[in-house]
């Protein structure tokens, strides 16, 4: 389905990566935008997304960022392989963002699965820092303290930061600011309904 590539990851959502949206645009702007993504959200088929999912980075990070605004959960096991494979730049981003706004225990197992596997392993930078940013934002959420094993002394974070320029508590504002974002415009939706 080319068709659902042009129209959303080509022509609307070049924006979503690293969340651009929140510092490109004014607030009247990433308003609209929101409500958009929020409406594209509802909107989408499976049969487009599975497109988007099939192709390359940009429609698979403007898959999840779709899947993840409307909260369809169900695309979890479409999103696990990819993850944890990283096979493509940035992709991983929209998936941390997916798994989210699930919220649920199964999308922090999976994160911590990814973790494990890619803090371990410092000399690899995909997308740790939105991954334990986003189980962060699910700890706060279930009340839950996944991201422990990892801040600890000595812990995983630690030797793969050291050898990885990052600032984990801009990563974890920054995401939590993503979410809080698209929440209050998939609410204003909501209420438009």
């Amino acid at each position: 389905m080319p068709d659902a590539i042009d129209r959303y990851a080509r022509e609307r959502y070049s924006k979503l990566l690293h969340g651009n949206f929140a510092s490109m645009m004014s607030a009247p702007e990433r308003e609209v935008f929101l409500r958009e993504l929020a409406e594209d959200a509802r909107r989408v088929t499976d049969d487009e997304l599975e497109a988007l999912f099939e192709a390359d980075w940009r429609p698979r990070l403007t898959a999840a960022w779709l899947v993840g605004v409307d909260r369809r959960a169900a695309w979890r096991d479409r999103i696990r392989e990819p993850f944890l494979a990283s096979d493509f730049v940035f992709a991983g981003q929209g998936y941390c963002f997916a798994l989210a706004r699930f919220g649920t225990f199964a999308d922090a197992e999976l994160l911590v699965s990814y973790l494990d596997h890619y803090l371990a392993r410092p000399e690899l930078r995909y997308d740790q820092e939105w991954a334990l940013a986003a189980l962060h934002h699910i700890d706060a959420d279930l009340r839950t303290a996944y991201t422990s094993r990892y801040l600890r002394p000595g812990g995983l974070w630690e030797s793969w930061s050291a050898a990885n320029s990052t600032d984990l508590p801009f990563h974890k504002m920054w995401f939590d600011l993503l979410c809080s974002h698209v929440q209050r415009a998939v609410h204003a939706a909501d209420v438009r309904r």
